[in-house]
């Protein structure tokens, strides 16, 4: 009997070790403003250059345009701008990153670029190393943050792929860009 219980807790060890790295992410980090950013790898589908994107009349500020990838249209979201900053300057690191993001329809997806800085590397983070978002401090809406981690000293913030590139909140603010301007009626 004194063997089945070593036995039985090396299981339950092995089986909480495996528990643990299992609740660790991976997600891309990427440069913003001077900023570290990240999403999770899951809905990433590459890395592209900055190239070749055409403007597209009467779009929200932040849309920069669409790019062909392969023969899809694919929209290019400036996601500085999408957090009320200036526009990313393109320099020679500047990348588009293609994201899968949901559509208003359940189950279907769109893919859409991302403009960044520059892409640092992909990390394992795990989920006990995530703090929730905060109420305050930041210089972007709370609900675009799924947490901040701490990775080498330094803070990342994790955003939520499906709030900030929201297509029916895009679309609202391209519906408020298209209206025209109206001068207030003088009393």
């Amino acid at each position: 009997m004194d063997e089945i219980v070593p036995a039985n807790t090396k299981l339950v060890a092995a089986q909480a070790s495996a528990a643990s790295a299992s609740e660790a992410k991976q997600y891309l980090t990427f440069m913003l403003g001077g900023e570290m950013f990240s999403i999770g790898i899951l809905c990433i589908k590459e890395i592209i250059w900055y190239a070749n994107l055409t403007e597209v009349p009467m779009m929200p500020a932040c849309i920069r345009g669409v790019i062909n990838l392969r023969g899809a249209v694919v929209p290019v979201l400036d996601l500085s701008n999408r957090f009320g900053k200036p526009s990313t300057p393109v320099i020679k690191s500047t990348c588009i990153v293609i994201v899968e993001v949901p559509t208003a329809n359940e189950g279907e997806h769109q893919n859409m670029g991302i403009v960044v800085d520059s892409v640092q590397a992909v990390l394992e983070i795990p989920t006990s190393e995530i703090e929730p978002a905060p109420s305050f401090g930041t210089k972007i809406r709370s609900e675009f943050i799924e947490g901040i981690a701490k990775v080498d000293g330094k803070f990342v913030i994790l955003l939520d792929v499906a709030k900030v590139l929201s297509m029916q909140e895009i679309g609202q603010l391209g519906q408020v860009a298209a209206l025209p301007n109206v001068a207030p009626a003088e009393a």
